[in-house]
């Protein structure tokens, strides 16, 4: 027999009912057959639409497990320690994790240089309603190592896909009120057309594979929102509807 560790985040931990858990399985067990064991006794419908990653990169259902592996399970992603200016970066790249106020004027001037013609900004901030409901404020979470990894990984592939000079990308954890940055999206290049584009792929592939989680507090209630569904070869089951409580 042998040990792995479970993470659960968002929704996962209300169904399974602990942050992190420890699970024997054979030695040769599968991401599946952990799926498998974790599904004795639990709703059925808490497995559908989730990606799982193993040691913070994404995994299929067929991967073997090793004893001491952590096994993240990754509701589909709704958005994603350290302040942005403690985290160094290649040239061209900026990213971070963040629980401090989002400074959109300070990133964007620095981000800027002589020759670009042009620095594209999407800044998404917390609004007051959704869905016909008041929002009283969010609160973000996410599996921190590996939405770090992949903010990292993404701003990389969008300048070598775009060729653009520069990539900020950075994001809000924790308690956000209503009017705050979540997101922070900076792209500067020599054109428009490149960075518009660019900007525009960021922040559509981020919201969907990044493992950034949103609990939106409204006057009547709570609801983790429901994330866009994983793309084509990450998530392990058929995704469903979103989650409320």
């Amino acid at each position: 027999m042998m040990q792995i560790h479970v993470l659960p985040f968002g929704v996962l931990k209300d169904w399974l009912g602990a942050s992190t858990a420890a699970v024997e399985l054979p030695e040769g067990a599968t991401v599946a057959d952990l799926l498998e064991r974790l599904r004795e006794d639990r709703p059925t419908q808490w497995l559908r639409g989730i990606a799982v990653s193993v040691n913070a990169e994404y995994a299929t259902a067929a991967q073997v497990l090793c004893a001491g592996d952590e096994v993240g399970l990754l509701p589909p992603v709704s958005g994603g320690s350290a302040g942005a200016e403690d985290v160094p970066e290649p040239p061209g790249v900026m990213t971070a994790l963040t629980r401090a106020t989002i400074d959109a004027e300070e990133l964007i001037a620095a981000a800027k240089r002589g020759e670009d013609g042009a620095a594209v900004v999407f800044d998404g901030i917390v609004r007051n309603n959704s869905r016909g409901r008041q929002t009283l404020y969010l609160d973000y979470e996410a599996y921190e190592e590996m939405a770090a990894r992949q903010m990292e990984e993404l701003a990389r592939k969008a300048r070598n896909r775009f060729d653009v000079r520069h990539v900020t990308l950075v994001h809000r954890l924790g308690h956000l009120e209503i009017g705050e940055t979540s997101v922070l999206i900076v792209v500067t290049a020599a054109h428009r057309g490149p960075a518009f584009e660019a900007c525009r792929w960021l922040i559509d592939t981020l919201k969907k594979t990044v493992p950034i989680w949103k609990r939106e507090t409204f006057v009547d209630g709570t609801v983790w929102a429901a994330g866009e569904p994983f793309p084509a070869g990450l998530a392990v089951a058929p995704g469903e509807g979103p989650h409320e409580s």
